[in-house]
């Protein structure tokens, strides 16, 4: 039997979304029919690449593959398989446990599906992807795998040691991606800072960014996830230099009491925190800082809550996310620490966190009104124009929203002056700068 629509889910980190998109070029390429998280499916053959980083993530994953596979069992749908970290993690024990699907991949070896497809893997569209995203930006994955060893990390169980990828090849996709329309690159990884150290014996992510910064057509860098222990602070002249490398840094803290960030094995101490943070606000002036932050670790009493609390009020991030400890099996501190914290503790604490993060926001964005920012227009949603400043990235930062009837002619994916008006906890408002 010939199939020709395949549906493909993708669960999880910007990281995973990348993979799917190179999956999808490579069955498009094939002579397949190709969707991305389709509302109502109607592919033959269904493609879930799932998650398997924390409890809540894995949950939603389990679910979707079983919504899927009673879809299977109902005949809507022929075939389904099933890739990425979940996959990667439990393979053996979900072939058991959910046997309507027809194939388990891991995280790495997705090329398979193409071979079990009838299909062959095309090498010359090794850079080249789908995107599932606006097509002026695009996520730019530099490297796989973790070599840190925080003790709560399932990562590195998942994807392995560190790999970079070679500089010349980022650099050949970068160029691929402005060639069909990307303005706006989101550098991801698993840990942005260790980039190089296996390839070339050095951090190497000033010189990568640089040399991305270097390419016509790149308008926008902005980096997501980096580690603050031996922080490569040669990036800083970079961002101060290279107009088109954002003054944005997503860098996860986690804690900032120093008994739970032994604990945690962060390889970092408070007073090393609170200096590479002035630092960066002291050598790249204007920078917005994006961190995520935990509560609820094995042995944090309410004084290590009330230290985190306090380094919250007094850094004033610009961005904050919050969650709560989840037990990972494997990690260090599932074998070693006792999960002492009650779960209501827990959520008290991540409600307590979250609502002076939110006051803080508030406050950071009315001192925006006023001011005009360069802002990319990403789409149409009602009566409004929905466009980011420099300081927010997809999905996960504030929007500026400006009203259509006002100013009718804008374009997506272009740039644009805009005046900010008006302000609340999550969004901007704003007007075109005339």
């Amino acid at each position: 039997m010939k199939y020709h629509t395949i549906d493909i889910v993708t669960l999880g980190c910007s990281k995973n979304l990348v993979d799917s998109e190179r999956l999808m070029c490579q069955l498009k390429a094939s002579g397949f029919q190709v969707t991305h998280d389709a509302k109502n499916p109607k592919g033959e053959i269904a493609v879930i690449n799932t998650c398997g980083f924390i409890g809540d993530a894995k949950e939603e994953s389990i679910n979707m593959i079983l919504e899927f596979a009673q879809a299977k069992e109902e005949g809507r749908l022929k075939r389904l398989y099933v890739m990425g970290c979940l996959s990667e993690r439990y393979l053996k024990e979900l072939a058991v446990e959910i046997p309507q699907v027809d194939k388990f991949y891991g995280k790495f070896n997705w090329k398979e599906l193409l071979q079990d497809l009838g299909k062959e893997y095309n090498e010359h569209l090794h850079i080249e992807r789908i995107l599932t995203t606006p097509k002026h930006y695009a996520y730019l994955k530099i490297s796989e795998g973790c070599d840190r060893t925080c003790a709560y990390c399932a990562i590195p169980i998942i994807t392995g040691r560190h790999v970079s990828r070679p500089m010349e090849e980022i650099l050949e996709e970068v160029r691929y991606l402005v060639s069909i329309g990307v303005k706006e690159f989101q550098v991801i990884a698993q840990e942005l800072t260790y980039y190089g150290v296996d390839l070339y014996k050095r951090q190497s992510l000033p010189e990568l960014i640089s040399r991305i910064a270097d390419i016509p057509g790149v308008e926008w860098i902005r980096l997501h996830y980096a580690y603050p222990a031996h922080f490569p602070v040669q990036l800083f002249e970079v961002m101060c230099t290279r107009p088109n490398v954002c003054k944005y840094m997503d860098i996860a803290l986690q804690h900032i009491s120093d008994k739970v960030l032994a604990r945690m094995r962060r390889q970092v101490t408070q007073k090393e925190t609170y200096q590479l943070i002035e630092r960066f606000r002291q050598e790249v002036p204007g920078i917005h800082l994006r961190t995520t932050l935990m509560v609820g670790f094995p042995g944090e009493t309410e004084e290590d809550f009330r230290e985190l609390k306090e380094f919250v009020r007094k850094v004033r991030f610009d961005r904050m996310g919050a969650f709560a400890y989840s037990e990972e099996e494997g990690t260090y501190s599932a074998q070693q620490y006792v999960d002492d914290v009650p779960q209501d503790v827990k959520e008290k604490r991540l409600d307590e966190l979250m609502a002076i993060q939110e006051g803080i926001a508030e406050e950071l964005s009315a001192a925006k009104v006023g001011k005009v920012l360069k802002v990319i227009i990403d789409r149409v949603e009602g009566d409004y124009y929905v466009g980011r400043s420099e300081f927010d990235s997809p999905d996960v930062d504030p929007e500026i929203l400006i009203e259509r009837t006002n100013f009718p002619h804008l374009k997506i994916g272009e740039f644009y002056s805009v005046k900010i008006i008006d302000s609340d906890v999550f969004d901007l408002y704003g007007e075109i700068e005339s």
